[in-house]
């Protein structure tokens, strides 16, 4: 971020998204763009904040290039050996037999703009304001304008630009009228934003028997037809090419990518890892300035070095790259972990202001809840100051909400422990989610049900790591955890450690981080088997996390605000609410000190479980509870 060595272009080093081509900006001058935005935020927080982010990539860099240093021949070829067969693997996976379709609108809050004020066509136009703009026109891309970037900084690189407020209820509208026409062909669709949505056209090709060009054709007049603007389409075997097909003729083009493996392969050869979906300028400046990578092609060269530098779901992804592998599958509906609702505008600490945008983020954050049917425990606030600095400040609730009055009670006490307070950005996060059209348990209370599904669970992790079922108790007041199976067995520790469902007794005299410990070197050791000295290669500790033992002794606040059990945060001014949460863990508490006097035997204990009661020579304080489950002989 700061000169470079001539020291007369300091501009140069300067990495923004900005100079970054986009449609509709080939041939625009980089090295005058980035000159402009360096000279326009030199001193500013934003390029505080930017020297400070750059900082901590050149930190992460460099120690990524000691540990590729330590690396000997004999490590690569090892790693190489594992990454070939991987290679395999994942190409012998390759789906070719869908057709996805990807579809782009072509600068849409613009082209929405000019289409109800024809005034405005062929004008250098840009959707926003001075502190930040939604979109530019084609036009406007010329002069090196685009989405995202400071409108003062838009207007120095185009003095003629055009602004336009934002009015999200008109491009609403627009959406809605295309994704009646996506419906056609796929009811299906997957719509990722206002303006892009990906499209399966597998069935309707075959049954139509026409070719996925005269499909993408049809789209595309059919859109222009029902709401007057263009859109630009991409069509590939799966999602992740798709997307990048559907940039190559913009605007208003398509690109067909056909079914067939070597196409797949020429096509990806020479295409910039950046055009790729998921790898952005922080991802692209690691890769090439650590393993000199910059093209799909050199992924594949280099895999030996990406294993063992990077995590095996973060080598995974970039072998997948490299081969032009993407998604296929319709992805399965999940339940949403949260939603949110956020505003940015111009930095002020006017109290009476930010109140209001807090005011209008309630309302929106209530009427999104309420359309999906949700009511959510955690509310979260989310500030960014005027230096840039992200700050959350989360309350857990007490009762599950999803009104405005209910949320805005709560923001505002938490808005009010921060003022004053310069900010630039507000935002509102639900989470915890119950859905209200279900069974109305409070959070804490638990169903007879759940708790013989986590019994019916247990035995089976038990053997996954060898402990003698005798030595395992279940925790009362524990709650069942979803596991999915393409996680493995790991996933399905963690969740359970975590949860704290599961504890060994000290006959056992194993702890479950010492379980999970045990797992992980396994683990290890079968993926770098043979090797003598796993020192020299790569620190594996930084791809396994221990599970976190829990705190059994008397909650208490860390800093004054965050729960040393759970990690809430809760501001001081929050009284009552504090003494609640505190009181809740303490109930927890009393009930697992309860609970762990009782152990679960099953029928092939009973021989064991009637010595260890003779020995003791005392009567249970406590029945099981899993008698009252035997049928009586």
């Amino acid at each position: 971020m700061g000169e470079t060595s001539s020291g007369d272009r300091p501009w140069q080093s300067y990495h923004t998204a900005y100079t970054n081509a986009k449609a509709g900006m080939e041939g625009v001058d980089k090295e005058k763009v980035q000159r402009i935005i360096y000279e326009m935020s030199k001193g500013s927080k934003y390029f505080e904040n930017e020297k400070r982010k750059e900082a901590f990539i050149k930190q992460k860099i460099e120690s990524l290039r000691a540990q590729r240093a330590k690396l000997t021949e004999k490590d690569i070829s090892h790693f190489q050996m594992i990454v070939n067969k991987r290679i395999l693997e994942l190409d012998g996976s390759r789906d070719l037999s869908k057709i996805w379709l990807h579809t782009d609108m072509d600068a849409f809050y613009a082209a929405v703009e000019t289409l109800e004020n024809p005034l405005l066509k062929g004008k250098p136009l840009a959707v926003g304001g001075m502190s930040m703009i939604c979109t530019a026109s084609y036009e406007a891309r010329k002069y090196g304008v685009r989405a995202a970037m400071p409108g003062f900084i838009a207007r120095k690189l185009c003095p003629e630009l055009i602004f336009v407020p934002t009015n999200f209820g008109k491009y609403t509208y627009y959406s809605e009228k295309t994704r009646n026409v996506f419906s056609k062909y796929d009811p299906d669709y997957i719509a990722t934003s206002l303006d892009e949505a990906y499209l399966e056209i597998t069935e309707i090709c075959k049954q139509r028997s026409i070719s996925s060009e005269e499909v993408a054709a049809e789209l595309r007049n059919t859109i222009y037809q029902e709401t007057g603007l263009t859109c630009s389409v991409g069509v590939a075997p799966n999602r992740m090419l798709a997307k990048v097909c559907s940039d190559i003729n913009k605007p208003n083009g398509q690109f067909i990518l056909p079914n067939d493996r070597d196409a797949v392969m020429t096509f990806i050869s020479s295409l910039p890892i950046r055009k790729v979906g998921g790898i952005g300028k922080v991802t692209e400046q690691i890769l090439r300035e650590v393993l000199g990578i910059s093209t799909c092609t050199e992924i594949l060269q280099k895999g030996a070095l990406l294993h063992a530098l990077f995590s095996h779901c973060s080598t995974d992804f970039f072998l997948c790259v490299g081969l032009g592998i993407g998604g296929t599958d319709a992805p399965q509906q999940k339940m949403r972990k949260s939603i949110s609702s956020e505003r940015t505008f111009v930095a002020t600490d006017d109290e009476s202001l930010l109140f209001q945008k807090l005011v209008d983020l309630a309302e929106t954050l209530s009427n999104d809840m309420q359309k999906e049917g949700l009511l959510g425990r955690n509310l979260t606030l989310k500030l960014k100051t005027a230096s840039f600095e992200v700050r959350t400040r989360a309350i857990s609730l007490q009762k599950y909400v999803n009104s405005k009055e209910d949320i805005l009670i709560y923001a505002s006490k938490l808005l009010k422990a921060e003022l004053p307070v310069r900010l630039r950005l507000l935002g509102l996060r639900l989470s915890h989610f119950h859905d209200d059209n279900h069974n109305p348990l409070g959070p804490t209370q638990k169903t007879l049900t759940s708790f013989l599904h986590i019994s019916e669970s247990i035995p089976s992790i038990i053997n996954s790591v060898h402990l003698n079922s005798s030595d395992v108790q279940i925790m009362g007041g524990g709650t069942s955890s979803s596991t999915n199976e393409s996680h493995g067995f790991q996933c399905e520790l963690n969740d359970i450690l975590e949860s704290n469902q599961l504890f060994v007794s000290n006959e056992g005299n194993v702890t479950s981080s010492e379980i999970q410990a045990e797992y992980s070197n396994k683990e290890c050791q079968s993926k770098c088997k043979g090797k003598e000295d796993l020192t020299n290669i790569v620190d594996f500790s930084d791809r396994k996390r221990a599970a976190s033992s829990r705190d059994s002794s008397r909650p208490f606040w860390i800093d004054d605000y965050i729960c040393s059990v759970c990690g809430i945060e809760i501001p001081t001014n929050f009284i009552e609410e504090r003494q609640e949460h505190l009181d809740y863990h303490l109930a927890q508490m009393l009930q697992k000190e309860e609970c762990r006097s009782l152990t679960f035997s099953s029928p092939l204990e009973k021989s064991r479980t009637k010595k260890q009661k003779s020995s003791s020579g005392k009567q249970a304080k406590y029945i099981p509870i899993d008698a009252f489950f035997k049928k009586k002989t």
